[in-house]
């Protein structure tokens, strides 16, 4: 029994040890498309600058700064979401259908106020 138990052990430690690696290495790639698609950003931005205006733009190179740093998170958030695609959007349309229960609530009551 006592055998069993360091086995099972053992194998949970390795099991974990390897999502670790694996959660790593998704970071790791993640950090390097993100540094990527930033030099890439920098360089469009760059080149616009010098052909419109020949001056630095620093609102145009950090809105689009900002934009690959949304789209980057919503991608990671995706890959690392805890619960399914299906699941997802059901919690999601739920909620959406919630707020437009309480909105069609709080409005019909206005409504009805302002006929009377």
């Amino acid at each position: 029994m006592n055998k069993l138990v360091k086995s099972l052990l053992r194998i949970t430690l390795n099991v974990l040890e390897q999502s670790d690696r694996a959660a790593g290495e998704v970071r790791e790639r993640v950090k390097d498309r993100m540094d990527n698609l930033t030099d890439r950003v920098e360089d469009l931005t760059d080149r616009t600058r010098q052909a419109f205006t020949g001056q630095p733009n620093t609102a145009l190179r950090s809105t689009l700064s900002f934009l690959a740093g949304v789209g980057v998170g919503v991608g990671v958030g995706l890959l690392l979401a805890p619960a399914s695609g299906e699941d997802t959007r059901n919690t999601i349309a739920e909620k959406v259908q919630d707020a437009g229960t309480r909105v069609r609530d709080r409005f019909s009551g206005v409504a009805s106020r302002e006929a009377v």
